[in-house]
């Protein structure tokens, strides 16, 4: 007690709070603590719904697929048959060229890969629900909306492994693909800058009468930089039509979604903030990726705004090949997330609704890595990281439309040194 102020309080130590996962290697995968709702519980409002009226699900999970493999709910997009086995077969050729990439990484033929392993429903799903001619300003875990919009395998390979018919001429690392045909704008290293500039694309488009909306795609750890929250300033404001995704995959490399303050709110609620509307969805459910991106790019079609999405996921594989998950968490944790997977899921899916068979699973997937193998060695005819012809001009090049004499006497010295 204080004499001068009786009523101050003599104050606590103060202890710092740093988050910590539930479980660390060598611990038993924990995932009690999380909340999962019941699949089709979530009301689905009009599209033309007002932002006060929404404030309730960003701390919802909008589910589609219940535990047996059924469709339930107002959510559900009703696809047909035929749709669900395409969503499939792409799921599982985007799973099939990541095994395939990362071995060949592993034997040297490329330098660096990271699989979307666990993460493919968001890609392929979210590619299905946009149109063809959308922009999409991805990170590096969409792969499968290259798929999704039919990008030919051989040319991503040839990316990947920089070789003389790599378009961007090796000055990419080797998964920041780009694809200007697919809507699939160039990837960067730094993924926050993905929702500013599909910010800005969507503006420009609205700002000459176009027809085209923009999505992109960060990490949970990616939403606490700063991009993040300039990027839903201008959405919010310029009432942009774009859709912006945070792929909670639980793990921003080493560091669990808590650092970026997962534990604190939902990441979809930051949108409350900004007056948008913002959805929680299963991100392992492919019907409940579909209908929240449908949602939310019916919304921007109309001129009614900004969407946040997060993507409740995990990431079942390492960061990249240049991580070991191993020691940072623990052995078998991706097969005790409680979202499952979302391929079984889908399979399952169709196998309940009579439309797949385990037949043809086994033929689809030997068929996807038959193909996977046939554009590897297409590609490999074009060399690997380390062989095939070095194309040396080619660093003097795209910089003058035409070389000046300084740049052609230093390509003559490279020349003759090598």
């Amino acid at each position: 007690m204080n004499a001068d102020n009786p009523l101050a309080v003599s104050p606590a130590t103060l202890e710092l709070y740093v988050p910590e996962p539930a479980a660390r290697p060598g611990d038993t995968p924990d995932f009690s603590h999380l909340h999962i709702p019941p699949a089709g519980i979530v009301p689905r409002p009009a599209t033309d719904a007002p932002e006060s009226s929404l404030r309730e699900l960003p701390y919802q999970l909008i589910r589609v697929l219940d535990g047996q493999g059924k469709a339930v709910g107002p959510w559900n997009p009703k696809l047909s048959a035929e749709r669900l086995r395409h969503g499939l077969r792409t799921m599982l050729r985007t799973r099939a060229f990541d095994e395939r990439m990362v071995r060949l990484q592993r034997t040297g033929k490329t330098s660096f890969y990271i699989k979307s392993t666990g993460e493919e429903a968001i890609g392929v799903a979210q590619a299905f629900a946009l149109n063809r001619d959308d922009m999409c300003f991805t990170s590096y875990r969409q792969q499968g909306l290259l798929f999704a919009r039919d990008w030919p395998m051989v040319d991503l390979i040839c990316q990947i492994f920089n070789n003389r018919k790599d378009r961007l001429k090796g000055r990419q690392l080797p998964v920041l693909y780009s694809a200007r045909e697919a809507g699939y704008y160039s990837l960067s290293g730094n993924v926050g800058s993905r929702f500013p500039h599909a910010v800005g694309w969507a503006m420009a488009s609205a700002y000459k009468r176009d027809s085209r909306i923009a999505s992109a795609w960060i990490g949970d750890g990616t939403s606490a930089e700063g991009d993040f929250h300039y990027a839903l300033t201008f959405a919010s404001v310029y009432h942009a039509p774009v859709i912006l995704n945070v792929v909670n995959n639980q793990w921003a490399i080493s560091t669990p979604q808590a650092i970026a303050g997962g534990n604190e709110a939902t990441f979809a609620s930051r949108a409350l903030g900004f007056g948008l509307p913002g959805l929680r969805v299963d991100g392992n459910d492919f019907l409940a990726v579909y209908a929240a991106t449908e949602w939310a790019a019916e919304r921007a079609r109309r001129n009614l705004g900004a969407t946040l999405i997060e993507l409740y996921t995990y990431r079942a594989a390492a960061h990249s090949t240049s991580d070991d998950p191993s020691k940072y968490r623990p052995e078998g944790e991706a097969n005790a997330w409680p979202l499952g997977d979302p391929v079984e899921r889908l399979k399952q899916h169709l196998l309940g609704l009579g439309e797949w068979t385990e037949e043809r699973h086994t033929a689809l997937l030997a068929e996807c890595e038959e193909e996977v193998r046939a554009a590897v060695k297409e590609a490999e005819s074009h060399g690997t990281l380390h062989s095939g012809d070095d194309d040396l001009e080619s660093l003097f090049e795209d910089v003058f439309e035409t070389m000046p004499q300084h740049l052609r006497d230093q390509l003559d010295e490279l020349r003759s040194i090598g």
